[in-house]
C-alpha cells in the first residue's frame, strides 16, 4: 500500500492529508471531514480550483481511479446560504434598500415583547393648537400643530432635557419614510472579516480580491440607541452592591436583571428597568476586577426567566475615597479624561454580542443589542454617581471580529489591529478637526474611544418600585459569592433570615432575589428544579400560591432539616409546621452546618463528615 500526502485547500487554509492511492473515496472524505472539523454534508471536493472534476463519494472507487497522486492539491467548496452578509457601507447607517435582499422570515425570529409593542405604534408626537399661530377651527390641523414624526430633529434638540439620540424604533420609522414606506428595508451588521467561499485566489494570506475583501470603515457617532433609559427600581438594589466597596475598598461587578419597558419620555423609547443585581464569582482589588467562571450562570438565567426577568446589563464600580469623614469620592471620569476605558468598551461590546437583539428586519435575525453598561464612580460633586452607556453597532462588529484592542499607556484610546498572516483587518478611519478647524480623516491607530460610545441616562424613580420585598429593616439575606469578606450564603444564614418572618409572611420572606439564588444553587437542599411555582407566585405577588407551594414535599423537607438542626428556641415564630428557629444559636455538641460545603453534621465532631474540613 503506497502512502501519499494530498493537500486540501479550503477557506480556512490548506491541510495535508495522509492517505493511500488504493484508499476508497468515502474513507478519504471521512479523513478530510475529521481533519477540518466539517459537518457530514454541505461541502464538495474538486480536482480544480474552478469547481470542475468533482470527487464524488464512493465506497468502491479509489483515489487512483480519480488520478490523485502524491502532492496533488484538491479544492474544498462549502455551500453558503443565500443571506445578505456583504460588508456594510462605511457608515453608522448600515441600510440596504435593494429588492434583492430580504429580511429573515419573521416566523423564525422571536422578537422581544417591547419590540413587538413599539412596532405597532405610530410614535407621532401630538401637539396642541397654538393660540397665536393656528387660525383654523378646533377640528383642523396646520403646520404649527400637526403631529411630528418620532425622529423629528428639532423636537429632539429642543426637548428638555435634549434627547441626544433618537430611539431605535424612531430610527426604523425614519428609514421607512420614503415612497416605499420601508417595504424593502433590511438592516445589516458591519463585517470586518473576509467573505468566505471565494475561489479566485488562495485563502488569506495567499491573496484577496475586491469581492471578498471587507470594506473600509469610517467611525461615526451613532445617532440612535437601542435603550433610552436605565431605571433602578429603588436605592435598596444598589446599596448592598456598593457596601462591598465600602467594606473592602475593592471594586465590584454585577449583572443587572430586569425587564425592557416602554420609556414614554422619548418617542418610541425603551427603558431597561432593573429589579436585582447578581454578583458572579470574581476577584477584586482597589484597581481591577477579574471575572471568574460561573458554574451557576444557566441556573441564574433560568431562575430570572421564571421570575419574568432577564439579564439587561452589567454594572461595575470605579470608586476612590476622597474624604472618609465626609463620605466623598474622587471625580475621575469626564470629558477631559474618559467616560469608559477602551478595555471596558471591549468588554461591553463582547457582552452586547452575547446578548443581541432579535430583529425581523435583519438578514441574520438579530441587530444591535439592548444590553447596557453602568459605571459607578464619583460625579462632579464628589458623590457616588451612576452613568449608563452602550457601545455602537460598529464597535460590536470590531470586537466580534477581534479588530479592536486597548492601548497600553492611554485608557481612553483604542487601537485597530494591523493585518497579519492569521487575520486580514480592514482599514478603520475617524474624522476630526485639525488646528485650523478643517475636517481631516485619520487612521484609527490609535482612536478616541468616544467615537463608539452611546450615552444612556441612568436614574432612580421619584417613588420607589419593588419587584422584590423592601428590606430596609431587619437582617437582609447575604449576597452570593462574598465568602472572601466573610458573608456566607449557607444553611445558618437561611435560618437566621427566615426567623425574622411569621408564617403569614411567607411570600414576603421568599420575595428576595438573593435568597432564591441560594435556594436554586444549594446542593444540600432538595429544591433544584422545583422553584417554578414559587417564582410564579413571587412574580404575581400571589400569597395563596406561595403558601400552597410551602406545603409541598420539597419545602417540608427543608423545614425538617431546620428542625433537626435546631435546639428549642425560647421565642419560636409561628406554628410547628413552619418552625424557623435559629440554627446559629445551637448549644455545643448539637448539629452544625459546615461553612465550606454547607453539609449538616448530626454530631459534635470537629471535622465535617462530607468534606473533612474543620468546623471553625
Amino acid at each position: 500500500m503506497s502512502q501519499i500526502i494530498v493537500r486540501v485547500q479550503s477557506r480556512e487554509g490548506t491541510k495535508r492529508i495522509k492517505c493511500s492511492t488504493t484508499e476508497s473515496i468515502s474513507s478519504f472524505l471521512s479523513k478530510i471531514s475529521k481533519e477540518l472539523s466539517l459537518p457530514k454534508g454541505g461541502w464538495t471536493l474538486y480536482k480544480e480550483r474552478n469547481k470542475t472534476g468533482e470527487i464524488k463519494n464512493s465506497s468502491r472507487r479509489t483515489l487512483s481511479s480519480f488520478g490523485v497522486k502524491h502532492g496533488d492539491m484538491l479544492f474544498l467548496s462549502q455551500e453558503i446560504s443565500a443571506t445578505v452578509n456583504d460588508a456594510a457601507e462605511a457608515s453608522s447607517f448600515p441600510l440596504s434598500t435593494s429588492t434583492t435582499a430580504a429580511p429573515i422570515a419573521s416566523s423564525s425570529v422571536k422578537e422581544d415583547e417591547i419590540d413587538i409593542f413599539l412596532s405597532k405604534q405610530d410614535g407621532l408626537i401630538h401637539r396642541g393648537r397654538d393660540p397665536q399661530l393656528c387660525h383654523h377651527n378646533p377640528n383642523s390641523k396646520c403646520i404649527h400643530c400637526v403631529p411630528l414624526e418620532p425622529y423629528d430633529e428639532e423636537y429632539l434638540k429642543n426637548h428638555q432635557p435634549p434627547i441626544k439620540h433618537m430611539s431605535f424604533h424612531a430610527f426604523l420609522k425614519k428609514l421607512g419614510q420614503g415612497t416605499e414606506r420601508g417595504k424593502f428595508t433590511v438592516l445589516e451588521d458591519t463585517s470586518c472579516r473576509i467573505k468566505p467561499g471565494c475561489t479566485e485566489h488562495p485563502p488569506w494570506p495567499g491573496g484577496i480580491c475586491t469581492k471578498c475583501q471587507p470594506s473600509a470603515i469610517t467611525l461615526k457617532r451613532q445617532t440612535y440607541r437601542h435603550v433610552d433609559n436605565i431605571l433602578f427600581e429603588n436605592p435598596f438594589i444598589v446599596e448592598p452592591f456598593l457596601n462591598y466597596w465600602r467594606k473592602t475598598g475593592n471594586q465590584r461587578l454585577g449583572f443587572l436583571y430586569g425587564r425592557y419597558e416602554h420609556h414614554k419620555d422619548v418617542p418610541l423609547g425603551i427603558r431597561a428597568s432593573v429589579a436585582a443585581i447578581y454578583e458572579p464569582p470574581q476577584e477584586g482589588t482597589p484597581d481591577s476586577i477579574k471575572l471568574l467562571s460561573d458554574p451557576n450562570e444557566e441556573v441564574i438565567d433560568k431562575l430570572a426567566a421564571d421570575l419574568g426577568l432577564q439579564r439587561v446589563g452589567w454594572i461595575f464600580t470605579d470608586l476612590v475615597a476622597d474624604d472618609v469623614r465626609k463620605g466623598t469620592v474622587k471625580h475621575l471620569r469626564d470629558i477631559n479624561t474618559f467616560f469608559l476605558t477602551a478595555e471596558e468598551c471591549i468588554l461591553a461590546g463582547h457582552l452586547q454580542n452575547l446578548y443581541p437583539s432579535p430583529c425581523i428586519l435583519s438578514s441574520s435575525g438579530k441587530f444591535g443589542s439592548k444590553f447596557t453598561t453602568v459605571v459607578v464612580s464619583g460625579n462632579m460633586d464628589n458623590q457616588v454617581g451612576f452613568d449608563g452607556f452602550q457601545v455602537s453597532n460598529q464597535c460590536m462588529a470590531l470586537v466580534r471580529d477581534e479588530c479592536l484592542v486597548p492601548t497600553i499607556d492611554e485608557p481612553g484610546l483604542g487601537y485597530i489591529r494591523e493585518s497579519s498572516s492569521d487575520q486580514y483587518v480592514p482599514d478603520v478611519f475617524y474624522k476630526t478637526a485639525d488646528s485650523y478647524g478643517n475636517e481631516v480623516t485619520l487612521l484609527a491607530r490609535p482612536m478616541p474611544i468616544e467615537y463608539v460610545l452611546v450615552q444612556v441616562p441612568a436614574a432612580f424613580p421619584v417613588e420607589s418600585q419593588f419587584t422584590f420585598t423592601n428590606q430596609s429593616e431587619g437582617e437582609p439575606f447575604p449576597l452570593e459569592n462574598r465568602s472572601s469578606m466573610g458573608e456566607l450564603q449557607d444553611f445558618n444564614a437561611l435560618v437566621r433570615y427566615l426567623n425574622q418572618f411569621s408564617p403569614d409572611q411567607f411570600l414576603t420572606a421568599m420575595s428576595n432575589f438573593h435568597l432564591l439564588v441560594f435556594l436554586a444553587t444549594c446542593d444540600m437542599l432538595p429544591l433544584k428544579g422545583h422553584l417554578e411555582e414559587l417564582c410564579e407566585a413571587v412574580k404575581n405577588k400571589d400569597s395563596v400560591a406561595a403558601r400552597r407551594w410551602s406545603k409541598g414535599e420539597q419545602w417540608s423537607t427543608v423545614i425538617q432539616l431546620m428542625q433537626a438542626a435546631n435546639a428549642p428556641s425560647p421565642e419560636p415564630h409561628g406554628s410547628h409546621d413552619v418552625d424557623m428557629m435559629d440554627a446559629s444559636q445551637s448549644p455545643s455538641g448539637a448539629s452544625w452546618t459546615c461553612q465550606h460545603c454547607t453539609f449538616i453534621n448530626q454530631h459534635g465532631h470537629e471535622n465535617c463528615d462530607m468534606c473533612g474540613l474543620p468546623q471553625r
